[in-house]
């Protein structure tokens, strides 16, 4: 079964969304990093819907998504996945998120643990400072577009080894950033700028696996590790990659999450 389309939220922002897999299936529902949309998801699919039905969506700002202008909180990006859950009438789901979809995994954890019958939080982080530094990425961005920052990301995304190694996967991710809408990259970037959900993370109670990134200068492994140290009963587990860890490792990404949802 495959079906797509868009989801209005609150404040009149359009969703993108796309479902794979059986109808009859538990869900299993997929958040992308900053500076990406759904489809960087693809390596996972074919493993995920032998036993899943899988959503996906591109967070605001990204994708298909609107881009409504100005700064959004992580509240919004959370409230965006409850309300899409809402206009899909589901009403649970496991949720995977990487880099800025994992902070929003954090606070479904913590604030709406009811739609979650598990999380899978990756290569993220609950407080990710300076705000000086966020704010120094989205003047640049405003001022002089996605390019002027598209370099130094893709050094923290990848290894030097997978960067020489798989240049046409390099390439098409380097395409997709440049695509992001300023507006809409900005506005997230200012979500993670205020952003400090480690206070609340000992409040998540759902089934919770952590996986980090042992070469990910981004969010560093200990720093994403420190997530599952203050969660009661999180597992963590570590890959030998750099940010965006489910591309650099895609096998052994979609094994960990497999196993975890099979077993947890």
């Amino acid at each position: 079964m495959i079906g797509e389309g868009f989801a209005t939220v609150g404040d009149r922002c359009r969703i993108a969304w796309r479902i794979d897999g059986d109808a009859d299936a538990p869900l299993l529902t997929l958040s992308n990093s900053l500076g990406t949309t759904m489809d960087m998801w693809a390596p996972q699919i074919p493993a995920f819907i032998g036993s899943h039905r899988v959503l996906r969506y591109d967070t605001r700002g990204h994708g298909r998504s609107s881009a409504p202008p100005g700064a959004y909180g992580l509240d919004r990006l959370g409230r965006d996945v409850v309300e899409l859950l809402d206009c899909l009438e589901i009403e649970t789901t496991a949720f995977c998120g990487l880099s800025l979809g994992g902070m929003t995994g954090q606070w479904l954890g913590v604030h709406a643990p009811q739609r979650l019958t598990q999380l899978i939080i990756a290569n993220s982080a609950s407080v990710m400072g300076p705000p000086s530094a966020w704010q120094q990425r989205i003047d640049t961005v405003l001022d002089k577009g996605m390019a002027a920052i598209a370099d130094a990301v893709l050094d923290r995304w990848f290894t030097p080894e997978f960067r020489t190694g798989h240049p046409g996967a390099v390439a098409a991710v380097r395409d997709g950033l440049i695509a992001t809408d300023p507006a809409g990259y900005s506005g997230c970037c200012a979500a993670i700028r205020d952003m400090d959900l480690t206070p609340l993370l000992p409040l998540i109670a759902v089934p919770t696996l952590v996986i980090a990134g042992d070469r990910d200068p981004a969010t560093p492994a200990a720093q994403t590790c420190a997530i599952a140290s203050v969660i009661v009963g999180a597992r963590s587990a570590r890959l030998d990659a750099a940010h965006l860890s489910n591309l650099e490792c895609p096998e052994a990404f979609s094994d960990l999450v497999s196993s975890f949802l099979r077993h947890a």
